[in-house]
């Protein structure tokens, strides 16, 4: 990509909510060109009948990588599902192309090896549990916290189709507040449980509890106890609009990075 041209984008789950809104927010006039998008499910279909006439003029393809070899593109952005993303930046890199992961509910397993592709071909990459701007703050706020209140729990809350508990931000957030401690939260008598799982799930040594509802969509509250004292920081995203700010950060961002790196905060605090 020459310095002054248009960053050239591929879409994966171009369909999907988060696609649709992917492919109305990265045009020309925001620096972005999306020279592909693929999507089994809607395979054939003209884009500009999927989002209006005001997305880019191209037909929706059914297979990854004959999609980037027809239409090289520099950036990958993924919002398929977990099961294929792993396959989807593995066909990427291969390609040179850097991968921006936000399919939550990778294994371990996968981004060890994505991260090793990574490396190997020298192609830098991204997974991004949370977009949203306040969502990354907040992540960050708690971090900063936990340095002087270890007690904490997380509530996630989002929309009933939701496939992974906790969220990806969720356990991001735990592990950031896990490895921010420098004291032991208070170790608590085990409480008599009278239904499984009321306490939540331990990450880190956080209790995050998930909630599935229809109505929400993407919400988190972590709070912090102390000796008289109780700090709860939230954010909340109403609409789908409120991740496409930091899409265009890391689409716009991540060919600067070195390998393949996890969060928002990478490019924010960098």
């Amino acid at each position: 990509m020459s310095e002054g041209s248009l960053i050239r984008v591929a879409v994966v789950g171009a369909s999907g909510r988060m696609g649709q809104e992917v492919l109305r927010a990265l045009t020309p006039s925001q620096g972005f060109e999306i020279k592909a998008a693929i999507d089994k499910a809607m395979a054939g279909t003209h884009v500009q009948e999927l989002i209006g006439p005001s997305g880019p003029d191209i037909v929706i393809q059914d297979k990854l990588g004959a999609s980037l070899d027809a239409s090289p593109v520099d950036v990958l952005v993924d919002f398929s599902h977990q099961s294929a993303a792993a396959i989807h930046a593995d066909s990427a890199i291969k390609r040179g192309v850097s991968p921006v992961i936000g399919c939550t509910g990778l294994s371990e397993t996968d981004m060890r090896e994505i991260k090793s592709l990574c490396a190997e071909k020298g192609v830098p990459g991204m997974y991004i549990p949370n977009f949203a701007v306040g969502a990354v703050l907040m992540m960050k706020f708690a971090q900063l916290a936990a340095k002087w209140l270890p007690d904490a729990e997380i509530i996630e809350m989002h929309h009933d189709r939701k496939e992974d508990a906790p969220s990806g931000t969720a356990m991001l957030t735990a592990q950031m507040i896990g490895a921010a401690r420098i004291t032991d939260p208070v170790r608590l008598p085990r409480p008599l449980i009278k239904a499984e799982g009321a306490r939540g799930g331990k990450v880190e040594n956080v209790p995050v509890h998930s909630i599935r509802l229809p109505g929400y969509l993407a919400h988190q509250e972590v709070i912090f106890g102390g000796p008289g004292e109780v700090l709860s920081i939230r954010h909340d995203s109403m609409d789908r609009k409120s991740f496409m700010h930091g899409v265009k950060l890391a689409v716009s961002h991540v060919r600067s990075l070195n390998g393949f790196v996890v969060g928002l905060d990478k490019i924010l605090f960098q």
